[in-house]
């Protein structure tokens, strides 16, 4: 079977159970090797060409169907979430608020760079379901590090998400050695990067890493939420989830990191992080246009 780029495949060494498209196909030693991206997860992974099969539509269908089943669900628990946050927001609001005729909310601000265009997509159009302001840039994982700081010049966000595609080599090194990944190193240094702007972890909150990341240099390089604990895969999705709802949690209270994985598609296998403010801001007075 002649497999070309962009092709939708999956390894038969790992019974197909990650859909992948194919980015690119080089030659090693007189081998073929493919590099693919996940469909779903941020996974990028090295194969050989001739563990590849190509997917039929409609296993593809079926599989992108239950994918879809989860995020939904997800979503549903998250809306909830938010819901129950705005409704303590509105219970609490002071006399002079209610004296005003009303008051009005800004959720925080999000910087999103990805390292990949379609994952960008589909985070921005989740952004938009849940009401969250934000700015999408497409940008290489190499390039981050030395773009993240003018970009948090000209966005001045309140939330960064550094995030792309990672993955673990264990012929590389050993998972404690951050040169066995991908791209946890570049995603570390644009975190580096972003703190020598913003050194407050709660004047900018950042997100960073993909799946199987290095998790531990990720915090220790300044992230408040990162990837991968124990080394797996993470969903396409699961930087919005975590973000949005430090989006819509007021100044005045800090995220429980449990509360926020929870709703999340990995959960804290995958994403993990350190006690953080919100950013949701309260302000008055709010007149309805007629």
């Amino acid at each position: 079977m002649n497999i070309g780029k962009m092709d939708v495949v999956g390894r038969l060494s790992y019974n197909c159970d990650i859909v992948f498209r194919v980015i690119d196909i080089k030659v090693e030693g007189g081998k073929k090797i493919a590099i693919l991206y996940g469909e779903d997860y941020r996974l990028c992974a090295d194969a050989p060409y001739e563990d590849l099969v190509r997917l039929d539509p409609e296993r593809v269908r079926r599989i992108a169907n239950e994918c879809r089943s989860q995020e939904e669900q997800s979503f549903r628990l998250f809306r909830q979430d938010v819901h129950l946050l705005l409704q303590k927001q509105e219970y609490e609001a002071t006399e002079g608020y209610s004296k005003s005729g009303g008051y009005f909310q800004i959720p925080g601000r999000v910087l999103h760079l990805d390292g990949d265009s379609n994952y960008l997509k589909k985070c921005l159009t989740l952004y938009e379901r849940v009401g969250v302001p934000v700015y999408g840039i497409h940008c290489s994982e190499r390039e981050m590090p030395t773009r993240i700081g003018e970009l948090i010049d000209v966005y001045r966000p309140d939330i960064l998400v550094i995030t792309g595609h990672d993955a673990y080599s264990k012929s590389k090194g050993t998972p404690e050695d951050i040169k066995a990944y991908r791209h946890s190193w570049h995603f570390s240094q644009a975190v580096k990067a972003a703190r020598r702007k913003v050194p407050n972890l709660d004047q900018l909150v950042i997100f960073a890493g993909a799946c199987q990341s290095h998790f531990e240099s990720l915090i220790n390089a300044g992230a408040n939420f990162a990837s991968s604990p124990t080394r797996v895969n993470i969903h396409a999705l699961d930087p919005v989830y975590i973000v949005s709802k430090i989006s819509f949690t007021p100044f005045m209270e800090r995220v429980n990191v449990w509360e926020v994985l929870r709703n999340t598609l990995t959960g804290d296998k995958g994403l993990g992080g350190v006690e953080t403010k919100g950013v949701l801001r309260t302000g008055m007075p709010y007149h309805k246009k007629e």
